[in-house]
């Protein structure tokens, strides 16, 4: 896609956001509602025109070059601000994960402590934060791409490290939905190099799944945490037995 045709898809959404019509745009720059349907239709984008439906939209044009490259560039990782942010408040970190998950209002006022009222309030609080979009009629559009990982090493990693890891293992794995694999063995570097790959094609499959599930009720999708981790490691049983 050109830049003109990516700042035209990033206008109208923004259009859409506000709920301004193309008869409304027109009417504001005081040109024929025709000139804006073939800006639009045509993408006759001059700078002049380009500046004047900004300036409706109330915003900069480093706003639109940023919501531009928002849309083609989903965030993988998260900063470390943005993070710190999510921690701060457990309802927030719960937030993003409801509206990763695409959960609806009505599935959230119902399972969760919390009204509508505070809902679009921690989804506006969100979308300050620059994890997500507010839309009318308080949709929701992610700017995470579904498989995001957390930050290497950053303030959630490091929760999940002091934390929740000891406490995802801290009882076995024979229930419902519950499986633990412990693979110990010696492989070249080049099958090393392979099981990675095969690693990152599992994470893109679950990604996949998620998506093909996300339009199900919350109700008949289980939440699941899966851990996958690799490293050069000897059993410590062993330590004392080695010349």
């Amino acid at each position: 896609m050109s830049l003109s045709a990516e700042m035209l898809a990033s206008l109208k959404r923004l259009l859409k956001a506000q709920g301004l019509t193309y008869a409304q745009l027109a009417r504001r720059m005081k040109v024929s509602e025709g000139t804006v349907k073939r800006i639009f239709s045509v993408e006759a984008l001059s700078l002049k025109r380009l500046e004047q439906i900004c300036e409706v939209l109330n915003i900069g044009l480093d706003d639109l070059a940023e919501e531009s490259r928002q849309q083609r560039e989903p965030l993988s990782e998260l900063s470390v601000e943005q993070e710190e942010a999510l921690l701060a408040d457990p309802k927030q970190l719960l937030a993003l994960y409801l509206a990763v998950n695409r959960w609806s209002e009505d599935e959230v006022v119902a399972k969760y402590k919390l009204t509508r009222t505070e809902w679009v309030r921690l989804l506006a609080r969100l979308d300050r934060l620059g994890v997500l979009t507010l839309l009318p009629g308080n949709r929701v559009k992610l700017r995470v791409s579904r498989n995001f990982r957390w930050r290497p090493g950053g303030p959630v990693e490091r929760l999940f490290r002091r934390r929740l890891i000891p406490e995802f293992f801290a009882r076995g794995f024979e229930g419902e939905n519950e499986s633990l694999r412990l693979l110990t063995g010696m492989l070249a570097p080049a099958s090393l190099t392979q099981l990675e790959r095969h690693i990152a094609e599992f994470t893109r499959e679950f990604a996949a799944l998620l998506d093909h599930d996300a339009h199900l009720p919350a109700d008949e999708r289980v939440g699941i945490s899966i851990v996958v981790g690799m490293r050069p490691w000897t059993i410590p049983l062993f330590d004392g037995l080695r010349r």
